[in-house]
């Protein structure tokens, strides 16, 4: 069965985390960018839409966005571009304060332990974010929406993060909020920690609501369980 974990398992020596809804939330500034493109191009558009167009790469949520509307793919790159002007407006104000609960405590704690840690995001703005959350000295790579060209749910992504930092797959632990992101992380024969709500993040192998009060020897403990599995998804 795909994700089984045994105790045979290679030691646990990476971790790579999602940037948006894992480490810092930009939802929202994601969700005003679209929407004020969506009202520019008379293109119904809400949150819950918004929401459908999580752990997408940028193309990926204006293809969705677009739904079957015809655009040519100068047009297209316009609008990606546009979105992303008004998106980088708007998280001009990000700081270290911005980080979620329990996210630094865990990369410091990753960090004494000697443990690996890569950023694998398809954000093309990941390498900005990350300098402004001041966690760059925390982060040994980064594999973002240039990196690669296939995004989530594709394991590309975290496939390049663990080359870079000289991981193998099994080695690697990914930690995601969003279904694409595990299903992502569980084709490159990771483990997947979810964030979040079980009907959305439940084919990990491990669900937490979020990084706060974490501590890396409470996953370590839990991922290296004899015939881990995916906890079952809630349909």
């Amino acid at each position: 069965m795909e994700g089984i974990m045994s105790s045979n398992s290679p030691e646990i020596r990476g971790v790579i985390f999602d940037l948006d809804g894992v480490l810092t939330e930009t939802a929202e500034y994601h969700y005003r960018g679209w929407q004020r493109l969506a009202d520019e191009e008379g293109i119904p558009f809400d949150r819950q839409a918004n929401e459908a167009m999580r752990g997408l790469s940028r193309r990926d949520s204006l293809l969705h966005l677009l739904d079957g509307l015809p655009r040519t793919e100068e047009q297209m790159e316009e609008m990606m571009e546009r979105k992303n002007g008004y998106y980088l407006e708007f998280i001009k104000e990000i700081s270290s304060g911005d980080l979620l609960p329990g996210a630094a405590e865990l990369l410091h704690e990753l960090r004494s332990a000697g443990i690996k840690v890569a950023i694998g995001s398809a954000s093309k703005n990941a390498k900005d974010l990350i300098q402004r959350l001041g966690i760059a000295d925390l982060v040994d790579a980064i594999s973002d929406g240039y990196s690669v060209t296939r995004s989530k749910p594709a394991p590309d992504l975290f496939l390049h993060a663990a080359a870079q930092l000289g991981l193998a797959p099994a080695q690697c632990v990914v930690v995601e909020d969003a279904a694409s992101g595990v299903e992502a992380a569980l084709a490159a024969g990771m483990r997947a920690v979810g964030l979040g709500p079980a009907e959305r993040v439940g084919a990990a192998h491990m669900v937490l609501p979020s990084l706060a009060g974490v501590r890396w020897e409470d996953i370590l403990a839990k991922l290296s369980q004899p015939q881990l599995t995916p906890e079952p998804q809630m349909r």
